[in-house]
């Protein structure tokens, strides 16, 4: 697709570089490995991260692969392999994991002394500790931090490095005059990652789907997923001609397989659900790790005869932080600042189509909820899942949202259900074309290939558009942290959002789109974490689209 030599080139090439290509992404705060710094960490500790991938496919459908794509998928895999966690003798008990109360970071002094200073960089490394006080001798715990000043409304997320040995380091770039705090969060014990992941693998029906079916009065449902167990039923294949995604349902019992009216979205199966001993908020979900030691820095601004200070985007995982309340760019297109009349005047003339999941529709609704002359046209379909359009006759801007195809979490006609390849097939494109796209949050209970794949068959539809009418813009959401409740942690994971952002970013690196990366601006930001975030950071996710635009 371009961005890749063909499969017998890169297999020739090494099997570290060809990892060390696909992993040269951006963590946002992860706690990935990053094979750029396979300098700092002992061989013996590199070969422990996993890349055995024992999947359970014995009930999952997949869209065939090219052997071009095989090859790829393989090394988005190995890309955010994730370490393993060793066994013990004994049974491993919660006293065995990640305590956060018992862990602690430092930051370290400023190289060369004296005080900091905007653009320094900070650096910061953590030490965990299990229950009975004992360093952690590998690593795989889930991290992510930021600095901040709340007073100034500024924020920056770090990237954390695993070094799997137990300690992690992170890297801040020192940006605003004042204070600069520093806050550390473990998402999960290295423990709770295993759980996760085999449950993401071993129950992927962990979600519930429905197929709703009519013939006049009689009405039937029947179990629906991309992960069906097999039943004594016969299968109605729902599989996508075009781009061979895959859906099936259990027949029915009496009508046919052509009568099925709708797709309704069902509950979590909680039976499914293991120990919930390393999912406990305030206990080792989504805790702080304290400070040993100063907490924070006092920055002070550079006088002229101060040496030149290095560039900020070489701080990895830093392209953006807050400064009183809006986001700033660290690298590519500068944030501009748009008011209801910039706006207006930015997406005028404009055909602005929106595909993927709410986190999409909460963009569309904040459009129409601003624009003074937007109105939407009342096509009477589902509140979530749409489609919908909205229109101003005087601007001639024209704002459409449709969800993406299953597996998705909304009711939604039958009629309606379409895959965002395809309709990216049937747009002409061009310059007063904008594709937004959003697809990520319904995919975490699947098996990782179930959202590489989809993503690859957007991608194709991706290079089709961009070849007919290359000054198309398109641009990507990318995943966002989330507020998390006990149980529908398992389904809802950021775990598992970090690790499908990571391969959306691979997937389409190199390729003429566009990024707006909510990750990052969630880490950074000081409001609570949740899948639709607050209007302050909607705002300014909305500069970062109309930046890219005008």
């Amino acid at each position: 697709m371009g961005r890749y030599k063909t499969p017998k080139e890169l297999i020739m090439l090494s099997y570290d570089c060809l990892v060390a290509i696909y992993s040269l992404m951006k963590g946002r705060g992860s706690a990935c490995l990053r094979f750029a710094f396979e300098d700092e960490l002992e061989p013996s500790a590199i070969r422990k991260v996993s890349i055995d991938f024992q999947r359970n496919h014995s009930f999952c459908s997949f869209r065939h692969l090219s052997p071009e794509e095989a090859v790829e998928e393989n090394l988005l895999l190995n890309s955010i392999a994730w370490p393993n966690t060793p066994p013990l003798l004994r049974p491993r008990t919660k006293k065995d994991t990640s305590d956060p109360a018992n862990s602690s970071f430092v930051i370290l002094p400023r190289e060369g002394g004296g005080q900091w200073l905007v653009g320094d960089q900070l650096k910061v490394m953590i030490n965990m500790f299990d229950y009975y006080g004992r360093p952690k001798k590998y690593g795989g715990d889930v991290l992510f931090s930021r600095l901040h000043n709340r007073a100034l409304e500024a924020g920056v997320a770090g990237e954390v490095l695993d070094h799997l040995n137990g300690t992690y380091s992170v890297v801040f770039p020192l940006l605003w005059e004042g204070s600069a705090q520093v806050e550390v969060t473990l998402l999960h014990p290295s423990e709770a990652v295993e759980v996760l992941h085999k449950l993401n693998n071993d129950k992927p029906d962990l979600v519930t789907y429905t197929g709703v079916y009519q013939s006049g009065s009689v009405k039937e449902t029947s179990r629906c997923n991309v992960c069906l167990r097999p039943s004594q039923r016969p299968l109605c294949d729902y599989s996508d001609a075009r781009t061979g995604e895959p859906w099936f349902c259990h027949k029915p019992k009496t009508l046919s397989c052509d009568h099925r009216i709708s797709h309704v979205k069902g509950p979590l199966n909680y039976k499914a659900f293991p120990d919930m001993t390393l999912f406990t908020r305030n206990v080792n979900l989504k805790v702080f790790i304290r400070a040993s030691g100063p907490g924070e820095v006092t920055v002070l601004p550079r006088n002229e005869d101060e040496p030149e200070v290095k560039q900020r985007s070489a701080v990895p995982g830093a392209v953006g932080y807050y400064y009183k309340g809006v986001w700033q760019s660290l690298i590519g297109t500068p944030v501009r600042q748009f008011n209801k009349s910039a706006m207006t005047q930015c997406l005028s003339k404009k055909v602005v189509h929106m595909y993927g999941d709410s986190t999409i529709r909460q963009w569309f609704e904040y459009l129409r909820g601003v624009l003074p002359g937007l109105r939407e046209f009342n096509l009477h379909n589902p509140k979530q899942s749409g489609p919908f359009l909205a229109l101003d006759y005087d601007n001639n801007i024209k704002v459409m949202f449709r969800c993406h195809g299953p597996p998705i979490r909304f009711d939604v006609l039958t009629s309606e259900m379409r895959y965002i390849a395809n309709e990216l097939d049937g747009v002409p494109g061009g310059a007063n074309t904008v594709i937004i796209i959003g697809i990520w949050a319904h995919y975490a209970t699947f098996p990782i290939e179930v959202y590489t794949r989809r993503l690859l068959s957007i991608r194709k539809a991706v290079v089709r558009l961009l070849t007919r009418a290359p000054d198309t813009v398109i641009i990507f959401r990318t995943a966002n942290l989330q507020g998390l409740e006990q149980f529908k942690v398992l389904a809802t994971s950021d775990w598992y959002s970090m690790q499908r952002d990571k391969v959306l970013r691979a997937i389409f690196k190199g390729i003429n789109v566009h990024l707006v990366d909510a990750w990052g601006m969630t880490v950074s930001h000081w409001l609570p974490h949740e899948i639709h975030p607050r209007p302050p950071i909607i705002k300014n996710m909305i500069n970062v689209i109309l930046s890219y635009i005008c």
